[in-house]
């Protein structure tokens, strides 16, 4: 997120901080990892693709992997991806060998309220516009994939010669755009006569929450990713059987679109240290976790990987480790737990006119949703270390006693100032974090076995997790779970979809609620993705814009200079 106004007032905007920026040909951020700048696929000077070839299998097994995760956060976000920059700045200036690997920006929320994802202050990575922007065209790349399906599935319903009978009522197939337009979630197609198609109800995602999007950030080949495309559940016939992307010839054409976007991208951060964008799930209705592949490449490039997940630690983390790493034959090394004052003033009470205003009693109060985030932390094996995202409204009293908590329950916080400082604002942290791998002391294991059934790895994460005590299913919801069951799809891991301003369905109940249930309002699977998604509460896959959106103090001058961007 991007720091209050009064800090603001000191320095640049996160734009202006950006453009003013001395950036290096990206052949110079190549060489600082040791790759042959012949193997760049370059989209002009400050951006290139890796290879896949430069994965090694057995460097990545030697590498330290970073997890940086977060507290429940406010509508505008802790900062995880400013803290896990200005990390990554910080190990590099100890003289660690360290890449920062993150998701790239979807244009929904850079247009909608959230902005950017390119982090914040002094801790960016760069070209900022481009990244916020189209960058190397990889959302588009999935957009057209997932839309040449949907193309596919309506030319099928209407083939007089290779007619699949797949009955239009059980097609769940969506298409996508990358934009926030709230008047596409439910549409009708097809009208105007026979020549423009068969009829039918429909919708639109927005582009990270598209199986492809999960589909590539699952892959660990093209390979994979192929035979993952031909897994997407499309409908059923009507005589019940299940109809695959597979039975439309589609995987084929569909991985040709992402013959680019499977590759990693490389770009720099403000103090020209290497940085890898790619992939983008939402962590609320996917699984928030850049590509199993560019976290594999940043393995085999650096001695140490920042990563983040998206949300809560209750939601990226959490599927971080019980689906990623598990598919990508990873495991984290150590957490940072980032944390703000403000955010524990919300979860103390505070309401948002008050979240800058220093509250001992608040913090106090709110301190026990960090508490939970770390006891779940301590249920992977690792004892997380606390990052304090630095605000110039934090007291010193308020920094005291979350710093004193933690250090009660065994934990080192650390006061981030990655914004204002960068590289310089984050040594302590970077230090805490080498000394938190060195002790040896961290072994991950996975929350749950795979092969339980689906209620029991549903009640394990609402349980253990998010504190709940017991789980409610909907009617329709069992019937979907029948369904998933006869498809055979209930030894995959489970996608919670649910509202990242609780550890319950309610995002009112702030804070550590207690004594709550959650309800599994429906289900979804991702068959080629590879997991189930529970849906818990009213969660939307295509988000509307605000009353005010980003976009309206957005402008370019004739000089091609952009300004309004965050």
């Amino acid at each position: 997120m991007k720091q209050v106004a009064e800090q603001k007032k000191t320095v640049p905007s996160d734009l202006e901080i950006a453009q003013s920026a001395s950036i290096r040909h990206i052949n110079d951020i190549a060489t600082k990892l040791g790759i042959d700048t012949e193997l760049l696929e370059h989209y002009g000077k400050y951006k290139a693709k890796l290879p896949l070839t430069l994965i090694d299998k057995d460097k990545i097994n030697k590498s330290k992997l970073i997890l940086v995760t977060a507290i429940s956060p406010t509508p505008a976000g802790e900062g995880k991806t400013t803290t896990s920059i200005g990390l990554n700045e910080g190990l590099n200036k100890i003289g660690k060998k360290a890449i920062v690997v993150l998701r790239e920006p979807s244009l929904g929320p850079v247009f909608g309220i959230k902005g950017g994802a390119a982090g914040g202050g002094y801790s960016q990575v760069i070209p900022m516009e481009d990244i916020n922007l189209h960058f190397t065209g990889d959302f588009s790349a999935i957009e057209k994939a997932n839309n040449l399906l949907s193309a596919l599935i309506d030319n099928n319903l209407q083939s007089k010669t290779h007619n699949l009978s797949i009955d239009p009522r059980t097609i769940v197939w969506k298409r996508v755009m990358d934009m926030n337009d709230r008047a596409l979630r439910q549409i009708v197609i097809g009208l105007g006569g026979t020549a423009n198609g068969i009829p039918r109800e429909d919708g639109f995602n927005i582009t990270p929450a598209s199986e492809v999007m999960a589909i590539l950030c699952m892959a660990t080949s093209f390979t994979d990713l192929k035979n993952k495309l031909g897994n997407i559940f499309v409908g059923f016939t009507f005589d019940k059987k299940p109809i695959f992307a597979r039975d439309l010839k589609a995987e084929g054409a569909m991985a040709i679109l992402l013959k680019d976007a499977i590759k990693p991208n490389l770009v720099q951060t403000l103090e020209g240290n290497p940085a890898i964008l790619h992939g983008g799930p939402f962590a609320n209705i996917a699984q928030g976790t850049n590509t199993i592949l560019a976290t594999q490449m940043g393995l085999s490039l650096a001695d140490y990987v920042v990563t983040e997940a998206g949300f809560g630690a209750d939601l990226g983390a959490e599927k971080f480790m019980n689906i990623k790493c598990r598919y990508g034959n990873i495991k984290p090394d150590a957490i940072v737990l980032v944390a703000t004052i403000r955010a524990l003033r919300h979860h103390g009470g505070a309401k948002k006119d008050e979240y800058n205003t220093p509250s001992i009693e608040r913090v106090k109060k709110g301190f026990a949703n960090l508490e939970k985030h770390i006891e779940n932390c301590k249920q992977f094996g690792i004892t997380p270390v606390v990052a304090i995202n630095h605000f110039i409204t934090d007291s010193d009293d308020e920094l005291k006693y979350v710093i004193m908590q933690c250090e009660s329950m065994g934990v080192k916080a650390i006061a981030s100032h990655c914004w204002a400082h960068g590289g310089d604002g984050t040594t302590d942290l970077a230090k805490a974090v080498v000394d938190n791998i060195k002790t040896g002391s961290n072994h991950f294991t996975p929350l749950y076995d795979w092969n339980l059934g689906i209620e029991e790895k549903i009640h394990t994460i609402a349980t253990r997790i998010y504190g709940a005590s017991h789980v409610e299913y909907a009617s329709s919801a069992r019937s979907k779970l029948n369904t998933i069951k006869n498809l055979g799809y209930d030894k995959m891991p489970v996608c919670m979809a649910k509202t990242q301003k609780s550890f319950s369905d309610n995002e009112t109940k702030i804070g550590r609620p207690t004594d709550f249930h959650i309800t599994v309002r429906d289900f979804e699977f991702a068959a080629g993705a590879g997991f189930v998604i529970p849906i818990l509460g009213d969660m939307m896959r295509m988000p509307g814009l605000p009353a005010v959106p980003a976009s309206e103090a957005m402008d370019i001058d004739e000089n091609g200079n952009i300004s309004g961007l965050s």
